[in-house]
């Protein structure tokens, strides 16, 4: 299997996962995040697939609970060190 067959199995997966364990709420923000910051809104869909891979969400993830999620992961990026 080639590179591109592989980066496309797993955004096949990646959106499979998504409709599965968010709200319509939650899926329209991460499309807007998607457009405004499309590497965050890559890293939360993995966040949220190794979560749902490792068993931890257990119910669908509404706007609120993706907004607080969110809030989690810009936390930890936002240390930066200038120089």
């Amino acid at each position: 299997m080639n590179e591109y067959e592989e980066l496309r199995k797993l955004e096949v997966m990646k959106k499979t996962v998504i409709r599965k364990i968010l709200t319509k709420d939650a899926i329209e923000r991460l499309g807007r995040i998607r457009v405004v910051k499309p590497e965050v809104a890559n890293q939360l869909e993995m966040y949220l697939v190794q979560l749902y891979e490792g068993g931890k969400i257990n119910k669908m993830i509404s706007d609120e609970e993706l907004k607080s999620i969110l809030g989690q992961i810009s936390a930890k990026q936002k240390f930066r060190i200038l120089r």
